[in-house]
Order: C-alpha cells, then structure tokens, then sequence
C-alpha cells in the first residue's frame, strides 16, 4: 500500500488583491503556517501563475517552485479552461466570465481558446514534474439532464460523441507528456457519478488518462455510495480534493434544492467535519486502493469563515493520514513457510 500525501489546500477559494492572499510568496507563508505542506494552484489565476509561461519555459517553472517558501505545488488546476471545453448555448453568457475578454461571445473562439489553455497547463505540469491535472468535462447534455420533455432519440449519445471528440486530442497530448487528466465529478458537468464518467470513458476510447478528482462532497448532495465509488474506480483515482458536505432533505426540498440559497438548501457544503462525510472511511479506502498522491482540503462552507475553515482543515487532513503498515499485525503468531507443512495441514499428506 502507498501513503496519502499532505496536508495541501487549493489556493482558488483564497486569492484576494490584498495580502497575505495577494500573490504565491504571500500566501504560501500563510498556508504554511497553518500546516499545509502543499498547494493546489488555479491555473487561470494570474496572481499566482503565468501558465503560458510556465509552458514555455522550465526555468520559470522552477522559480516558481522557489517562491512556495517549501511547500509542493501538487497539481495545476484547469476547472474553468475545462469547464469551457464544452458549454450548452444556454450558459453561454454565464460561463463567458471564465475565458479572456478578447473571446467572450465568440463560442468558437472560446472553446479554441480553452483546449490551448489545457494544453499549456498540461505542459507545465510536465515540466513541474507533476503528474496529474485537475479538471471538469464541460457539458453539452447538462440541461436535459432530467428526461421531461421526453428526449429525442440519440441525444445523450451524440453528446456523448462530441465531447469525446473534444477531449481526444487534449488526451492525447496529456499522454505525450505523462500527465493525466483528473475530472472532478461534479454537478453541472456532463460526468458527474460513476455511471456518466464511464460513458466518458466509453467516448474517448477508454483513454487511460481520463481520470478522476474524487470528491466526496458531491457525492454526498447526489446521495451516491461515496465509499463504494473509491472500491469501483480506485484505479482511477489520481486525485483528492478533501471537502464536506451534507444532505439534509425537508418537507420542502431535496435533490433539486428548490432555487434556494445555499444557506437553504438540503445539500449543501460544508467545513471539515461539519459535514456528513466519513472521512476516517475514505482515507482508509483510498489508502487499500493504491491512491498515493496528495489530498488537498477545497474549503467551501456556508456558515464558516474561510481562514477558520484553513485552520482546521490541516490538522483535520493530518489526523486521517494513514502510515502504512511495514509488518502485519498478526506477524507476531505467524510461522514459517513449510510446503510439507502446508499439505499436511490441507490433508494432502
């Protein structure tokens, strides 16, 4: 068995104008001194990383490293570049915010846009010597997602072709340099559950860098088997994001949530151990799974402060880390190994 890595956080939900949240060296010394080991860098964010650069050059990559003050960049994050690899017409002007100005309303030159985005950020992370990249599919079948009006024939399948035909070429790239693509299952995203990312799997020809970010949190708000789902795709799994959530369904709302606030509704996020995860489940799991890179807290609570949520996110993760075993815990009554013996005891003389 491997050993889990941390704790890291994701910078996204922190980055400010002001310091300590201003830039890398800030915050970074900041992190550090609430005990986190590693962080996850939003690529897009231009106050932690030029990821064009960090593309196109290996040295600026390292003096990036060297302003962390020792803390590991994990992974690369390209949440809203993958976001954008394939957007319904209907969340056009929503997800415009998430390209650069020059191509916002311009769809297909958003989308070119995007898939240049991945490839840089795939880039840089081969160059960081990281191994995996954060991600969402996109979606182009999101707005269907409930079956009334009745579907058209074929529609979930040639939504199914095309974002496969989107992806392939950025997989294929991410195979070129050793890198996989972690999709965090996530609603909103075309794979969103084990059943839809397999339908992923199936239209990018089982490409073996189609992988996941597991995230408990939206498997908890989706009411899915978040321990049994680490059993199912552990070889999959090439990522962690370390999130709470709960699901807490009234005479009012459930699943849907009703167009509530998130302060309302039955699922919502929340501060480590807040929630309804089974954290000391999910560790050990990952842990007898084989996951050996990092497990990174994404702080998102809607009644708690995000620097106490930080706080108590590195110990949290701390405590649930896993070291593994070097001798079995019954070593101590074991004998030696006797063929002789063996059959003798099976009644085989």
């Amino acid at each position: 068995m491997a050993q889990i890595k941390g704790p890291a956080i994701f910078l996204a939900q922190f980055l400010a104008d002001a310091a300590p949240y201003d830039n890398l060296p800030n915050i970074t010394a900041f992190m550090k001194s609430l005990g986190y080991v590693g962080v996850q860098i939003p690529s897009w964010d231009s106050r932690v990383i030029d990821i064009k650069k960090a593309a196109e050059s290996k040295a600026y990559c390292d003096d990036l490293q060297a302003q962390t003050n020792g803390l590991a960049i994990t992974e690369l994050s390209t949440h809203l570049q993958g976001q954008l690899i394939a957007v319904h017409p209907v969340y056009d002007e929503q997800f415009d915010a998430f390209a650069a100005k020059e191509v916002r309303g311009n769809p297909k030159a958003r989308t070119k846009w995007a898939i240049q985005q991945m490839r840089y950020a795939i880039k840089a992370s081969a160059n960081m010597g990281l191994s995996a990249i954060p991600s969402f599919t996109g979606a182009l079948m999101w707005p269907f997602m409930y079956p009334w009006p009745q579907r058209p024939g074929g529609l979930v399948e040639e939504g199914w072709k095309e974002l496969g035909k989107r992806w392939l070429p950025i997989l294929n790239y991410a195979d070129e340099q050793g890198v996989d693509i972690a999709y965090e299952l996530h609603p909103g995203e075309d794979a969103h559950d084990g059943a839809s990312f397999e339908k992923f799997l199936e239209a990018t020809g089982n490409h073996p860098r189609a992988n996941i970010l597991y995230d408990p949190s939206h498997f908890v708000l989706q009411c899915l088997d978040y321990v049994g789902f680490i059993d199912v795709y552990a070889s999959r799994i090439k990522a962690f994001h370390v999130k709470d959530a709960e699901f807490r369904p009234s005479a009012k709302a459930g699943v849907y949530g009703a167009y509530l606030p998130w302060k309302e509704r039955p699922g919502r996020f929340r501060s480590l151990g807040d929630g309804q995860v089974d954290f000391t489940q999910v560790f050990s799991r990952l842990t007898a799974g084989g996951y050996k890179s990092w497990a990174v807290v994404e702080w998102e609570c809607t009644f708690k402060d995000s620097v106490q949520g930080a706080t108590e996110g590195a110990p949290f993760v701390a405590k649930h880390l896993i070291e593994v075993p070097t001798r079995a815990f019954d070593d101590f009554a074991g004998g030696a190994s006797n063929t002789k013996q063996n059959r003798r005891i099976l009644g085989l003389g």
